[in-house]
């Protein structure tokens, strides 16, 4: 069985970092693309970030662009979101997934649970 665990979530104030993990098991990881997905109330999930199986050819989203980085360590089976300058509208819950590269939800067939990061003004 496949397990996504996120974690690094929390409440800050604009122009505060946060830096997300994400934890793989039961897949072969270094096989994946794996993405982050964004969630706010009441909305459908958005693209944020996307690097390929060897760590290449990072993608992201036009909102996030130049505030965040995506990486990822093959070894620990974990990618990261690194999420600087936040803003209020990057409050959502975050999720991390695995599948085919690509910008779209059906492109990933694992999804965590999710992580809620919250950005005040």
């Amino acid at each position: 069985q496949v397990q996504l665990v996120e974690s690094g979530g929390g409440l800050v104030q604009a122009g505060d970092s946060l830096r997300l993990s994400c934890t793989a098991s039961g897949l072969p990881f270094s096989m994946y693309s794996m993405a982050w997905f964004r969630q706010a109330p009441g909305k459908e999930r958005e693209f944020v970030a996307t690097i390929n199986p060897s760590g290449g050819s990072p993608n992201f989203a036009e909102s996030v662009k130049g505030r965040f980085t995506i990486s990822r360590d093959n070894a620990k089976r974990t990618v990261f979101l690194q999420m600087n300058s936040l803003k209020p509208g990057d409050t959502a819950a975050y999720y991390c997934a695995a599948g085919s590269y690509g910008s779209r939800s059906n492109d990933y067939h694992y999804w965590g649970q999710g992580t809620q990061v919250t950005v005040s003004s």
